[in-house]
C-alpha cells in the first residue's frame, strides 16, 4: 500500500480513537463524551470498510463468517467484563444483551435490508435452503437458552444449575460447529448465489487484505472499549428518562452490531440480499450460539448467578419475531411488506422495553 492511503478516514479514526480512549478523557464531561461518541461512530464506519475488504478477498460465505465471529468475540468480551465488574447487579446483563442482539438482528437489520432492497429492486432472490439451515439452528438454540430455563425444576426461577449450563453450552457449540461445517464444506452452495455479485467485483491484494483484517480487529476492539467507557453515561441517561435497566442491554447490543448492520444494509442496496442474510442470520446464530457458552463458563468460574430465562412478554415477542422471519424467508424472495412488518415488530420490542 502507498503511504498516502493510510490518510483515509478508515485508518485515521481507529488510531485516534485508541489514543483518545487511553488518554483517560472519557467520562470527564459532556464534551469529552460527545467526542468519544464521534470517534466511536467513525470506528464503526471504518470497521464496515475493512470487513468488506476482507470479504472481497476470501469470498462468500467466509467473509460474513469472519465478521460475525469478530463481532461475537467482542460482544462476549464486553458482556463478561461488565458482568465481572458488576457482580450480582449484572446477573441479567448477558440475557438482556443477547436477547436484544437477536431481536435487533431478526427484526431490525433483516427488516431494513429487506425493505431497502424491496424499495430499490421490488423483489430480491436468495437460496431458501440457506434460510432454512440458519433458522433451524437459531430456533433450537433460542429455545434451549432463553425459554427452557423457565421450566426446569432443579433451581427455582429462570436459572440453570451448573450441570444444566454445561449441557446447554455443549449443545450450542455442537449445533454451531455442525452449522459451520455445512456452511463452508458440505453445502456451501446453499449460501452463495452465483449471479448475485456484479461483474466488477473488486478483489484486493493479499497485503491490503491483511492490513484491513488487522484494522478490522482494532476497530471492533475500540468500539467495545469506547462503549464500555461510555457505559456509565448510558446508564445515567437511561435512568434520567425513567426507563428500565434492560434498555442498557439494548443500547450495548446496538453499538456492537452497528458494523455488521451497516455492512448488511450496503449489501442489500447493492442487490446482494444473500450476503445480507448471511450477515444477519449468521450474526444471530453466532451471537447466541457462542455468547451463552462463554458467559456460562465465566459465571461458573466466578460463581456469578446467571439469569437466562425470558419473561412471558419477551417470549411472546421472540416467538412472533421468529415466526414472521420464517414466513418472510419461506419463498426465496422478498418484498417491502416483509421488511415493514419486521420493523414494526422491532418498534414494539423497543417500546415495551421502555414502557413495559
Amino acid at each position: 500500500m502507498k503511504p498516502k492511503e493510510f490518510l483515509h478516514y478508515t485508518y485515521i479514526f481507529p488510531v485516534v480513537a485508541v489514543l483518545y480512549y487511553f488518554s483517560g478523557l472519557i467520562g470527564h464531561g459532556v464534551l469529552y463524551d460527545v467526542i468519544a461518541g464521534i470517534l466511536l461512530t467513525g470506528s464503526v464506519l471504518s470497521a464496515v470498510h475493512h470487513a468488506e475488504m476482507v470479504a472481497h478477498k476470501v469470498g462468500e460465505p467466509f467473509g460474513t463468517i469472519i465478521l460475525a465471529l469478530c463481532i461475537t468475540i467482542i460482544e462476549v468480551a464486553l458482556i463478561i467484563s461488565l458482568m465481572v465488574a458488576g457482580g450480582d447487579q449484572a446477573i441479567t446483563l448477558a440475557r438482556d444483551t443477547v436477547f436484544a442482539a437477536v431481536m435487533l438482528i431478526l427484526n431490525g437489520i433483516l427488516g431494513i435490508c429487506i425493505l431497502v432492497g424491496g424499495v430499490k429492486y421490488y423483489e430480491q432472490f436468495f437460496a431458501r435452503s440457506s434460510a432454512t439451515t440458519y433458522l433451524v439452528s437459531i430456533v433450537s438454540i433460542l429455545i434451549l437458552t432463553l425459554v427452557l430455563p423457565n421450566f426446569t425444576s432443579s433451581v427455582n426461577g429462570p436459572f440453570y444449575n451448573n450441570a444444566q449450563l454445561i449441557f446447554v453450552s455443549i449443545a450450542c457449540l455442537v449445533i454451531y460447529g455442525i452449522f459451520l461445517m455445512v456452511q463452508t464444506v458440505r453445502h456451501r452452495s446453499y449460501f452463495v448465489v452465483p449471479d448475485e455479485h456484479p461483474a466488477e467485483h473488486y478483489v484486493p491484494s493479499m497485503g491490503k487484505t491483511m492490513i484491513s483484517f488487522v484494522f478490522l480487529v482494532i476497530c471492533l476492539a475500540i468500539v467495545v472499549m469506547m462503549a464500555k467507557g461510555l457505559s456509565s453515561t448510558i446508564e445515567d441517561m437511561v435512568q434520567s428518562v425513567g426507563a428500565p435497566k434492560s434498555l442498557v442491554g439494548v443500547i450495548i447490543a446496538a453499538v456492537v452490531l452497528l458494523p455488521e448492520g451497516l455492512a448488511a444494509i450496503r449489501a442489500a442496496r447493492g442487490n446482494q440480499i444473500q450476503s445480507s442474510l448471511n450477515l444477519a442470520l449468521g450474526s444471530a446464530l453466532a451471537s447466541i450460539g457462542l455468547s451463552i457458552p462463554a458467559v456460562s463458563i465465566v459465571c461458573i468460574l466466578y460463581d456469578i448467578p446467571l439469569v437466562l430465562g425470558l419473561d412471558k412478554k419477551d417470549i411472546i415477542l421472540l416467538s412472533l419475531s421468529v415466526f414472521i422471519v420464517m414466513l418472510s424467508l419461506s419463498r426465496g424472495k422478498t418484498n417491502i411488506l416483509y421488511g415493514t412488518v419486521l420493523l414494526v415488530n422491532l418498534a414494539a420490542y423497543i417500546f415495551t422495553v421502555i414502557v413495559p
